[in-house]
């Protein structure tokens, strides 16, 4: 009697379990199919920033589809029954994408630094080209990282199969897995951030205010990046010219250069508005890897280099599936906090026709 409870509630527990991630896996793949779709379908969307992150998206969906389904049956048997050549595949899979995932926002993040720091130069060089050859070099360090267990997990593929992981033992890999998937790239992210963070803060600054003394005409020519202003303002004779060549009065000429200042201080509210949205979405961005991602790869590398430390087996599938997570917090946190892909998000839903 008491066995058959016991089975019935083990039995209970691996249904809810398995539902639970069912529902995240199959929110992940809807997250990231309607942030692809999102794009592909809003022609405004077509920008060199976004292609990296319908990239992102793609990799996302991937690792839902290909990893996640797989890692549900597993984590929740806790025996390998599917053979070699399908656990040599998901695990190649789930290192290649889940790194791809990473490295992802470390290109999204370098792609933002550029913008930030170096506009003028660097909006002649943001191109789809560029954007494509650095998702390139994401794909080629992924698989490079991912390559390496298949040639020594061959030498087993005779044995019968009860677990499909990563060997620990070779602490060479290990190392550079990790570091390559994750240390590295972390740390690349930190200091991207920390640049983008003082630089967002030093032009937002500099964003004159709606109070105070009104910017002169000379000023505003300085200060912003239309150079159409400069037929409006600039010097005495210019002034002199439109009050003769016009016959117009020194009020109206006042009057104009009034609604310019408006006008030019409206746009570098909205301009400062979108630098610290954007730099609060990528700084969401970081913090939600970082606790999405780091339980798993510091479990990783103490298990590889302290052969005495142990980790209980839950502890180890509520890592994983914690960095699986961040495949899904990806996609909500762009359609949330971006205002053109939350209204593109929404023409999608609701089915209108895109422009």
């Amino acid at each position: 009697m008491n066995e058959s409870c016991a089975d019935a509630s083990v039995l209970g527990f691996q249904i809810s379990l398995s539902m639970l991630l069912g529902v995240v896996t199959f929110a992940t793949v809807l997250s990231n199919a309607f942030v692809i779709a999102t794009i592909f379908l809003t022609r405004k969307l077509h920008t060199p920033a976004n292609f990296l992150i319908g990239s992102l998206a793609v990799t996302d969906l991937l690792v839902s589809i290909l990893v996640m389904p797989i890692s549900i049956v597993y984590t929740v048997s806790k025996t390998w029954s599917l053979g070699q050549i399908v656990c040599d595949i998901w695990l190649s899979s789930d290192i290649t994408f889940c790194t791809a995932s990473i490295l992802h926002l470390c290109v999204i993040a370098l792609d933002r630094y550029w913008a930030i720091t170096d506009a003028l130069e660097y909006s002649k060089r943001r191109t789809m080209r560029r954007a494509g050859i650095m998702v390139g070099v994401v794909w080629v360090i992924s698989i490079s990282i991912s390559m390496p267990p298949l040639f020594w997990r061959q030498a087993k593929a005779h044995e019968e199969l009860k677990e499909c992981l990563v060997n620990t033992d070779q602490i060479s890999y290990t190392l550079y897995s990790t570091f390559g998937a994750f240390y590295v790239p972390t740390v690349l992210l930190v200091i991207l951030y920390g640049r983008i963070y003082v630089a967002a803060r030093s032009r937002i600054f500099k964003m004159p205010t709606s109070s105070g003394k009104r910017f002169t005409t000379a000023q505003l020519i300085q200060t912003s990046a239309g150079s159409s202003l400069c037929s409006l303002n600039s010097s005495s004779n210019q002034e002199g010219h439109v009050h003769s060549g016009t016959g117009s009065s020194p009020l109206f000429v006042n009057s104009v250069k009034v609604k310019l200042a408006d006008s030019v201080l409206e746009r570098k509210r909205l301009c400062a508005a979108r630098e610290r949205k954007a730099t609060k979405t990528l700084g969401i961005i970081l913090g939600a890897f970082i606790v999405c991602w780091l339980p798993f790869f510091v479990g990783t590398l103490v298990t590889a280099i302290c052969k005495e430390c142990w980790f209980h087996p839950v502890l180890v599938d509520v890592f994983t599936w914690l960095g699986y997570l961040n495949s899904l917090i990806n996609p909500v946190i762009y359609t949330m906090f971006n205002d053109e892909f939350k209204q593109a998000f929404q023409k999608l839903i609701k089915f209108r026709r895109f422009s």
